[in-house]
């Protein structure tokens, strides 16, 4: 577009210094032809200095901005929290969580429902949104207490998701974006761990596992120092090391784009 404007702007240039040089027959005022110029390209260098890639910078930035955690309690080694959400009224957000989201896309729909298949009858805490936005990653996050070492397990599972179909577990979270965190995906079989930075994603360890969807299988980490230790369905799959998050945090659940995910027992110990 730019090169465009500049192939008229000079065509108008010469339109002028040809109607100037035959209205008058000498050579065009030096000043006055800057002066023309000047405000000739005036427009152009303004258009491209708001072009829609810096707008959509600004609004990216502005979409990832996510409120401020509420501080927990350290918790000192040997405290358990168990979270069966057997006792929480169903079609609501269990009380001791609050929803968020890391990148774009409709807010999780977190809800206690009933599901004959739980582990722990009678409840499953699920995500049911549909949005199929894919860099979108619903959270769902514990508030009684921040852990730094820590065993942390779950049962989940994959119900439905065309783009995903994923059930993950956060930990050490600062806030929405930044946290650990561990998936596994039954569209893709297989079990991955990330930590996300700022609200980027990126992955440090993997394994290929199956992950049959529409059965209950469990998620499971340790975590001491930068040394963690992930389990599958109670396997060993990821040995790895990382000191991105030294500190103690939040823990909580986590989906990907369109996942239908249900979770059962959520167990967090302080090590």
């Amino acid at each position: 577009m730019v090169a465009r404007r500049d192939f008229l702007v000079v065509s108008r240039l010469d339109g002028l210094q040809s109607a100037h040089a035959a209205s008058t027959g000498g050579k065009m005022n030096t000043l006055k032809m800057s002066f023309i110029v000047f405000a000739l390209l005036l427009p152009i260098f303004a258009c491209a200095g708001s072009g829609a890639d810096n707008n959509g910078e600004r609004s990216s930035r502005a979409e990832s901005k996510v409120a401020p955690e509420t501080p927990a309690p350290l918790q000192a080694p040997g405290k358990d929290f168990v979270y069966n959400f057997d006792g929480d009224p169903v079609d609501k957000l269990p009380a001791k969580f609050h929803d968020a989201l890391t990148g774009q896309g409709a807010t999780g729909q977190w809800v206690v429902k009933a599901d004959p298949s739980a582990p722990s009858q009678p409840n499953v805490l699920a995500q049911l949104s549909t949005d199929k936005t894919d860099y979108r990653f619903p959270l769902a996050i514990a508030d009684e207490g921040s852990f730094k070492d820590l065993a942390l397990s779950v049962k989940f599972k994959a119900v439905s998701g065309a783009v995903d179909r994923a059930a993950g577990m956060v930990f050490r979270l600062k806030d929405a974006n930044n946290y650990y965190v561990v998936r596994a995906n039954a569209l893709e079989n297989n079990y991955r761990l990330y930590h996300v930075v700022s609200g980027r994603r990126v992955q440090f360890a993997g394994a290929n596992v199956k992950v049959a969807a529409g059965e209950w299988h469990e998620l499971r980490v340790e975590c001491v120092g930068d040394h963690i230790t992930c389990y599958f369905d109670k396997e060993k799959k990821i040995d790895a090391t990382d000191e991105t998050f030294k500190e103690a945090g939040k823990v909580g659940l986590w989906t990907k784009a369109d996942s239908v995910t249900y979770f059962d027992d959520l167990r967090v110990s302080a090590k």
